[in-house]
């Protein structure tokens, strides 16, 4: 256990940190199983700008990796122009 006021701080930072990350990670993840179900042309084009600005954030943030995102939005882009 920690000893120090500053290690029990990180200790309480850090499990909130997490917890914020995965629900961020979560619903990014449900956004894009959601496109990549979708028939609807329009409905995507309308979400994509959205969910690329998810993934936008979790890149910057350091959640997932930068070549991750672009792989991801490349892919989503993809999809809505072969519908």
């Amino acid at each position: 256990m920690a000893n120090h006021k500053s290690a029990l701080k990180r200790i309480r930072s850090n499990e909130a940190k997490r917890l914020r990350n995965r629900y961020q990670h979560k619903t990014a993840r449900n956004a894009i199983r959601r496109l990549k179900t979708t028939e609807d042309k329009s409905e995507a084009t309308k979400s994509l700008p959205e969910i690329i600005s998810m993934i936008d954030k979790l890149a910057k943030n350091n959640i997932i990796h930068n070549n991750k995102a672009a792989n991801l939005k490349s892919q989503l882009t993809k999809h809505v122009s072969a519908l």
